[in-house]
């Protein structure tokens, strides 16, 4: 028995009919999955750099919390010339003087873990479990953090025998002005902004 209204033109014309309907449909749901891979206009924000106007940061003082980058509290902290001194002095009862365990760029591999000596840049979270380490002292000696008692320098240097195993983090940043910091964005010429 043979069947009398299937030709071979008319099974090959449904046979590509079928296959391109097929294709524009695989097309059709491709793109929206494709798409899901992009990451979402605030997740793009919770990532972008942000801008820190210093101008008004006075000597001693300690700029914290807003604007957050990538959901994380920064602390701008503008030290005096003793603070300077004193972060020179004695290292024995830092945990990581030189920096070799932490995290931070290249061109903040010093003493005071910055780009410019007097101000210092750092994620505001204890490196133990992320609490928030508070400006302590009369003297504004350092940061401690009240969760479970770390403490760092005003470099961001963690003193030893405390929980916590790192020195707090110095994000990428670079200035755009001498009164403008851009965290997030790293400084376009690593040589010239080493400090010895």
């Amino acid at each position: 028995m043979t069947d009398s209204g299937s030709s071979p033109v008319t099974r090959r014309y449904l046979l590509v009919a079928t296959t391109g309907v097929a294709a524009v449909g695989a097309v059709g749901a491709a793109v929206p999955f494709v798409q899901s891979w992009n990451p979402s206009a605030k997740a793009r924000a919770l990532g972008a750099p942000v801008r820190i106007d210093i101008s008004k940061l006075k000597p001693g003082e300690l700029l914290a919390g807003e604007p957050a980058w990538r959901g994380q509290r920064i602390f701008v902290i503008y030290r005096t010339r003793e603070i300077l001194e004193s972060l020179e002095r004695d290292e024995r009862h830092l945990s990581d003087p030189a920096s070799k365990k932490s995290t931070q760029p290249k061109y903040t591999l010093n003493k005071f873990r910055s780009i410019r000596p007097e101000i210092g840049v750092y994620v505001g979270l204890c490196t133990h479990l992320g609490c928030i380490p508070e400006y302590i002292g009369e003297a504004k000696t350092g940061f401690s953090c009240a969760c479970h008692g770390s403490r760092f320098d005003l470099a961001g240097r963690v003193e030893k025998n405390v929980p916590a195993p790192t020195n707090l983090v110095v994000p990428p940043y670079r200035y755009e002005t001498d009164n403008v910091i851009v965290v997030g964005e790293d400084t376009v010429d690593d040589e010239d902004t080493e400090i010895a």
